[in-house]
């Protein structure tokens, strides 16, 4: 017979029954993929292969979060996958300007320029549930360049450091860099217009 310590250490099942898991979470994790992914189709097997990956491994849920914070876990781990399997598969696309030089931002004092300076950026995370916001930024990332929009979903919205996103999408750190800049520069710009100025 186990002990306590061992008893209160083992996983705990899952509270909720999986077969309220779309009811309850299915539209945040579908929105909160296709924050990052930015295509429908694969939002949606993304969410579909996480619900799935959570029902296989239910039993190993330790309870420490909610059910929510745990399948947001699993996602963003499919998430990553998904950008790295894409990295591996895509060529390298021109308009991403990766020898792009840094004179575009800074002067020959290495100052920045007056219109490339990078203003207060909202956060993306904390805005999910705001349907305006998100219709906003996805439409914002889709002028980006497919992997500097990726490279900025990984940063802004997952926090990670720029050493795993190059790893990641296999790129230097230096352009990685230039696509930060670059994308904070062109959303700030697009949000301002489509909705910041309307939410004034």
């Amino acid at each position: 017979m186990p002990n306590q310590n061992e008893t209160s250490n083992s996983p705990k099942p899952v509270e909720t029954n999986p077969e309220t898991w779309v009811d309850e979470y299915g539209d945040y994790l579908y929105r909160y993929a296709l924050m990052r992914v930015r295509d429908p189709n694969q939002a949606e097997d993304l969410v579909q292969e996480t619900l799935l990956a959570a029902l296989k491994a239910r039993k190993n849920f330790a309870g420490q979060s909610t059910v929510k914070t745990w399948l947001v876990g699993i996602l963003k781990h499919k998430i990553i996958d998904f950008f790295r399997k894409n990295s591996r598969e895509k060529l390298v696309d021109p308009s991403d300007n990766s020898d792009v030089e840094l004179n575009d931002f800074f002067d020959k004092n290495k100052q920045w320029l007056p219109n490339a300076v990078p203003n207060d950026f909202p956060n993306p995370t904390q805005a999910i549930e705001n349907e305006e916001f998100t219709t906003a930024l996805l439409s914002c990332l889709e002028k980006l360049p497919p992997r500097t929009a990726e490279a900025f979903s990984l940063r802004e919205m997952e926090d990670m450091s720029s050493e795993e996103i190059c790893n990641i999408l296999d790129i230097t750190p230096n352009n990685f860099w230039v696509m930060m800049h670059r994308a904070r520069i062109a959303l700030r710009k697009c949000l301002e217009n489509s909705w910041l100025n309307q939410n004034k």
